[in-house]
């Protein structure tokens, strides 16, 4: 019994770090009661379950970085931490929180493995899904900011988010011309410290390095940013760890007032 419990807490951990919402791959899943292997275009999670109900995990990105990490059951509270989760929702809780434990576990965004151990535009960039914010990052000469000491927490649109936004907008704002409003926008997503999703409370109000604030609402696991406009955004990734931060995806751009 306990044994099949810590198995599927394995299986639901796995999914929670490799899942990510890639439209480029397909993601392929095989499991028994032991082992599970999930696939997602070139990277890859592999995760088993010991009798004594330790799991180990072994992956690579599909840049080819490789990762393992072991995980121990908590006394009593395994079934506790994992039972409130549902499949497909923003999952906030056991494995990402894994990446903040020291450990070499990463959280995958993008087809490609974010790890602790490099610095938040290292990591996006390494994310297929990241590309748009990438380049505004570059365009906007903030690449040296966000690789500094920080910490920071970045909330990070994907492309998808940035197309959303009216025809033209992105390619007008990387336009050398508009690098100031570029900077502004972006430094909008941006707040001093290290905010895992557990320190981000209903109400909470986040003051961003641009100067204006972001208002935190959250219904349980799900977690929602909204800005000075008005508009809001959905965390659909949380804590994505860095040396220097930490970054939660989010589906929508966020717009200050200036």
């Amino acid at each position: 019994m306990i044994k099949q419990l810590f198995s599927t807490c394995a299986l639901a951990l796995a999914l929670s770090v490799c899942t990510a919402p890639v439209v480029r791959a397909q993601t392929e899943t095989k499991s028994d009661n032991e082992k599970t292997k999930t696939k997602e275009g070139d990277a890859m999670m592999k995760t088993k379950v010991q009798d004594d109900g330790k799991t180990k995990m072994k992956g690579k990105s599909g840049k080819g970085d490789k990762m393992k990490s072991k995980a121990k059951p908590m006394d009593g509270s395994m079934g506790g931490t994992t039972g409130g989760m549902e499949m497909g929702s923003p999952a906030m809780g056991t494995g990402m929180d894994n990446a903040t434990s020291g450990n070499a576990a990463g959280v995958m965004v993008g087809g490609a493995m974010m790890m602790p151990n490099k610095d938040i535009v290292m990591n996006a960039s390494a994310s297929n899904e990241h590309s748009t914010l990438v380049a505004a990052v570059k365009a906007a000469d903030l690449v040296s900011t966000l690789q500094g000491p920080g910490p920071f927490t970045v909330f990070a649109p994907t492309n998808a988010a940035f197309d959303k936004l009216p025809a033209g907008t992105v390619n007008t704002l990387l336009m050398p011309a508009n690098k100031e409003k570029l900077s502004t926008i972006l430094t909008y997503h941006v707040v001093p410290g290290r905010l895992m999703a557990a320190d981000l409370k209903d109400g909470q109000v986040l003051t961003t390095v641009e100067g204006e604030t972001l208002t935190v609402h959250r219904n349980g696991d799900m977690v929602m940013i909204h800005d000075a406009k008005g508009g809001m955004a959905n965390v659909t990734i949380p804590n994505v760890v860095s040396s220097n931060g930490v970054t939660h995806v989010v589906d929508t751009v966020l717009m200050p007032t200036r």
